[in-house]
């Protein structure tokens, strides 16, 4: 790792080392993926919470209304239900490949990120691990999915309501829209730390954290 000097905004900034940016970033990642994986890998982490809550998309959402007024609303509870609990299963799944890949993160990459938007670092993180997460989900909530019936209906009503131009072809498919339902979730949750690291690095407690990204 270089350990020159890079002039970045702020006082805090204006002596800081290749280094410490990048044990900086790596601290925020780690320190991102460690929270959103512990409070959505759990039960009703998904669906207690509005933020990351998977409903059912497009024009789906829309007949769950009118199954509800027809008095069915239990079974679009339990498919609502079973789409989140899918992606509670998959998300502690992520943890090692996360950690591998803030180890991996260059010191000129580091420095981009610390100077990027408030979710640059969860952004450049979205990149690199988002397609080998999906791989790695999509297995495991097509189990978690398999044990209910509901799933195989959903696949074969969202097919024809992609062919009317109700849902999006990517949609149609109840694992891979739950698997990316769950990447969304996972990132956005990444995303609310890095806002809060980056707003008030001191109340971390972390010495690099506000080093870094203090101004």
């Amino acid at each position: 790792m270089g350990t020159g000097l890079v002039a970045l905004p702020g006082p805090a900034w204006a002596q800081l080392g290749e280094s410490d940016a990048a044990q900086g970033v790596r601290a925020a990642l780690e320190r991102g993926a460690v929270a959103a994986v512990g409070l959505l890998g759990r039960t009703d982490g998904f669906l207690g919470d509005e933020r990351v809550r998977i409903r059912l998309p497009g024009g789906l959402e829309k007949a769950a209304g009118l199954l509800k007024a027809t008095g069915q609303g239990k079974r679009v509870d339990e498919l609502v239900t079973a789409m989140n609990r899918a992606a509670e299963s998959a998300v502690p799944e992520a943890r090692p490949l996360l950690v591998n890949a803030i180890k991996s993160i260059s010191v000129e990459e580091a420095l981009k990120l610390v100077r990027g938007s408030d979710t640059a670092v969860t952004d450049f993180f979205s990149a690199k691990t988002r397609s080998p997460l999906g791989q790695k989900f999509l297995p495991i909530v097509t189990r978690a999915t398999e044990k209910v019936q509901l799933a195989e209906r959903y696949n074969a009503v969202a097919a024809k309501a992609a062919g009317l131009g109700l849902v999006k072809g990517e949609d149609a498919n109840i694992q891979q829209y739950v698997t990316q339902r769950a990447l969304d979730g996972l990132f956005t949750m990444i995303g609310v730390e890095e806002k809060k690291i980056r707003a008030d690095p001191v109340g971390t407690g972390s010495a690099i954290l506000k080093k870094v990204f203090g101004r």
